[in-house]
């Protein structure tokens, strides 16, 4: 098979060539020169998961993990990629988290947890019930040995009056961790339930209130990360920083540049874009990690286009690119999600990607990826 027929916009097919896979030289080892962690999917059970059951393949989950470690990746493990709020309920969270936790020491994997608040009721809360659903899951994952990812609460944004009871409930949880804890700014593109985090509607006011909680607790904060697609906002909070506090990119428009910095510093990454195209990301990371910042971009920057048009609007429903590229590379042997996620994106987006990722050499065996495609197209009746 040379080529494959995808259905296009117009109801007809596209007939695209298949490429060659990309020449990548990968590595085992995690970076030198940057922090990095892809935030993984979870598999669903295909025979057992549906919009009433969030019934998971563990051994296929596990089995992603380490695929990534051994392209020397972390994990960001019971985030918004494995659709944390999404399908992936807190319970599931934490028996994720644990699991992943306990595969990494056996071989000496990184991870990062994401906590939440998730295990509360949905609507408004008081404030102190909201501090104690985090403090929770916090002492959870840090009991189990991980170090964790404050990840920003539906409940808080829905509670809070202004900045203040943001202050409020993240002193409290960070004067609570035993470890340094990275916390995240997700914009409202990912989830619109975030919407006017930090008390604010202005992204520099927010940025000001945010800053003022890391300059007061910044023995209690390894970073944070930030996810609002816009990179001249990023490079700027980047430099406000105190020193020793990470930026960790969440920016899966803009990643390379942020990566690479510039003379005033640099991104770290925390990216559900690095789960899509994990073999260029290990390859690139190489290059960094021998001072090749020409090889570095040479090898990343072909996937920024891949990964813009798998975080598109509506936004939320990028795990569903991440997961199909992971179908279709052959790391997992079904496309189904939780909740039936997969609904998510259209056929013909589908079909983009594939013909983005083919464009780049994403699939180590291009065959295997378009009879996969095919015959999922085929059972759509198309």
């Amino acid at each position: 098979m040379n080529n494959i027929d995808l259905p296009a916009l117009d109801g007809q097919h596209r007939t695209i060539k298949l490429s060659v896979p990309a020449d990548l030289e990968t590595s085992s080892t995690p970076p030198t020169s940057r922090i990095v962690y892809a935030a993984g999917h979870v598999v669903a059970d295909p025979l057992l998961a549906s919009a009433a059951s969030s019934a998971i393949d563990w051994d296929a989950t596990l089995k992603i993990r380490h695929e990534l470690w051994g392209l020397g990746l972390g994990i960001a493990e019971s985030m918004d990629t494995a659709q944390r709020g999404m399908g992936l309920g807190s319970k599931e969270a934490l028996t994720l988290a644990r699991r992943t936790l306990a595969e990494a020491r056996a071989v000496d994997g990184l991870v990062v947890v994401g906590i939440a608040t998730d295990q509360l009721a949905p609507g408004p809360h008081p404030l102190g019930d909201i501090a104690d659903a985090y403090i929770e899951q916090l002492a959870e994952i840090e009991d189990a040995g991980g170090r964790v990812v404050m990840m920003a609460s539906r409940h808080l944004a829905l509670s809070a009056k202004g900045p203040d009871d943001y202050l409020e409930v993240y002193g409290r949880v960070l004067d609570s961790a035993k470890h340094p804890v990275i916390l995240h700014w997700l914009g409202s593109m990912f989830d619109p339930a975030l919407e006017g985090y930090w008390g604010h509607n202005s992204i520099p006011d927010a940025s000001d209130t945010v800053l003022g909680l890391i300059e007061s607790k910044k023995d209690k904060v390894a970073g944070i990360k930030i996810s609002l697609l816009d990179k001249d906002h990023e490079v700027n909070f980047r430099r406000r920083l105190p020193a020793g506090v990470s930026l960790f990119t969440g920016d899966d428009f803009n990643y390379a540049d942020l990566v690479v910095g510039d003379e005033h510093g640099h991104s770290d990454a925390l990216l559900g874009a690095f789960a899509a195209v994990p073999r260029f990301a290990s390859a690139a990371f190489a290059k960094l990690d021998c001072g090749d910042v020409t090889g570095f971009r040479q090898i990343l920057e072909p996937t920024v286009p891949l990964s813009r048009l798998i975080f598109e609007a509506p936004t939320q429903y990028y795990k569903v690119g991440v997961v199909w590229l992971s179908y279709l590379t052959g790391w997992q042997s079904h496309f189904r999600m939780l909740a039936g996620f997969e609904s998510g994106r259209s056929l013909v987006h589908l079909a983009d990607l594939f013909e983005s990722a083919n464009s780049i050499g994403l699939f180590p065996d291009p065959e295997a990826s378009a009879a996969r495609a095919s015959a999922y197209f085929r059972a759509q009746g198309l």
